[in-house]
């Protein structure tokens, strides 16, 4: 499954439809060397690894018990429907 389709976006940053990206994520990883996002100014590419920080996981284990505690009292949030 492609959320986005990296082509079109090159295309639409080019063009001027879109003033630009900020990606984590790309249909190949690593990116390819020869990819035209590396050479746009208007564009930001950062390693998909920001779980990795220690404040961030603090952070996601605060939201997965918050979210467990409130499911147990019959509370749930951040439900999805």
């Amino acid at each position: 499954m492609v959320l986005v389709d990296e082509k079109a976006l090159i295309q639409a940053i080019q063009s001027g439809d879109i003033a630009g990206a900020g990606l984590d994520v790309q249909e190949k990883e690593p990116l390819p060397d020869d990819s035209p996002l590396y050479d746009m100014d208007n564009v930001i590419i950062t390693p998909h690894m920001g779980w990795r920080g220690l404040e961030t996981r603090k952070r996601l284990l605060s939201l997965i018990q918050d979210n467990i505690t409130a499911f147990a009292k019959g509370e749930p949030i951040n439900r999805v429907d």
